[in-house]
């Protein structure tokens, strides 16, 4: 077994870094493969926005004829500017059931920060703010929401025997349309109230070219909203721009909805619907016919995932928050979704986690990230 460092330049080092999680989960029903073009992005070096301020690497472990596992490496300058931090990424780690061979994947990138005088690797962690986070630890039954990692039970072993420590944890829950129905009806009061003053408003949209004209509105909302989070570092524009697209071509126009105080974003209700199925009959390819499942499953899934529920902090308290979760439900009702899938709160954000046991989420996935001190 040896470990290479793959030629981004080189087609073939391309495919087989994209190829191996096809492999390795070919018989679990609930991985969902990425769309290979998004895969082929990431590693173009003159592409993606990333490599405009920051550098990365990616490694594979292989045998003489076989792919083994996989592990991307990266530095995003931004992030350790904004956090005053010399502190790597590690992504895309995808190993068979072999702990020499995740190893050996770590001690690749743990030399690759030496290198670059970095002091802290964490993960997972990727290329995009809106990347998924960490290890799952728990709900390995279940489909992951789109863009969440899915990986096997025996992954956080293999970190934690090696080293890696756990830095946070990151909740997913849900809710079905009838558990929401139950909706406490003092939150229904309280949006009534804020609406009838004439506060806060809702804005939705038509089309997606409206929800373009909307995305640097957004980017100064989010940017405000989640400047306290320990992930957070801010998005170039061609980054957001990338992340906003990408949403604009999962979502239903009606279902991304803004909360407005006059005529000031004062915060948003980000939801689309899961995917997963599609992407799974599509094997992570548009063309010839897997569009058509993506068209499909997105509009006939019964499933919606909530990634982004955000208010300015000057709003908050006023009545707009109850506002928020009255327009999760009725984006349940409306399109007639049977569950809904609540992303990644960080367990610190007890605000957030505080609103979601009030309306009866379920927790039912964990993913950690890790770090390793070097």
């Amino acid at each position: 077994m040896k470990v290479c460092k793959l030629d981004t330049e080189n087609p073939r080092d391309v495919n087989q870094f994209i190829q191996f999680p096809f492999e390795l989960y070919k018989n679990c029903e609930q991985w969902v493969p990425p769309l290979i073009s998004d895969m082929k992005l990431v590693m173009n070096r003159h592409k993606h926005p990333f490599y405009q301020h920051s550098e990365a690497d990616f490694f594979i472990a292989k045998s003489e004829n076989d792919v083994l596992g996989r592990i991307a490496v990266l530095h995003n300058h931004n992030y350790c500017q904004y956090h005053n931090v010399q502190t790597a990424f590690f992504y895309f780690y995808e190993v068979i059931e072999d702990k020499q061979v995740s190893d050996a994947l770590l001690d690749a990138i743990v030399d690759w920060c030496k290198q670059r005088q970095l002091n802290r690797i964490i993960g997972t962690k990727g290329f995009l703010r809106s990347s998924g986070m960490g290890i799952l630890i728990k709900g390995f039954e279940f489909t992951p929401a789109i863009g969440i990692p899915y990986n096997f039970a025996y992954y956080p072993s293999f970190l934690e025997a090696w080293g890696f420590e756990k830095l946070l944890d990151q909740f997913s829950g849900y809710l079905d349309a009838q558990s929401y129905k139950k909706l406490p009806e003092r939150l229904h009061e309280i949006a009534d109230k804020v609406k009838q003053r004439g506060s806060f408003w809702i804005k939705s949209f038509k089309n997606a070219n409206e929800m373009r004209q909307w995305i640097p509105y957004v980017k100064k909302v989010q940017e405000i909203a989640f400047s306290d989070n320990p992930n957070y570092y801010p998005s170039t524009d061609a980054e957001f721009g990338l992340i906003a697209n990408s949403m604009i071509q999962i979502a239903r126009p009606r279902m991304i909805k803004l909360v407005m105080k006059g005529d000031e974003v004062a915060g948003f209700v980000i939801s689309y619907p899961n995917i997963s199925n599609g992407l799974k009959k599509s094997r992570g390819r548009l063309f010839p016919l897997g569009w058509l499942h993506l068209l499909w499953d997105k509009r006939f899934t019964k499933v919606v995932d909530f990634n982004g529920v955000g208010l300015l902090p000057q709003y908050q308290g006023l009545g707009a928050n109850a506002m928020l979760y009255v327009e999760l439900e009725k984006t349940i009702r409306q399109f007639g979704f049977e569950r809904g899938e609540f992303v990644q709160v960080n367990e610190n954000n007890f605000k957030s986690k505080s609103d979601w046991d009030n309306i009866g989420i379920i927790y039912h996935k964990i993913h950690r990230t890790y770090q390793y001190l070097l």
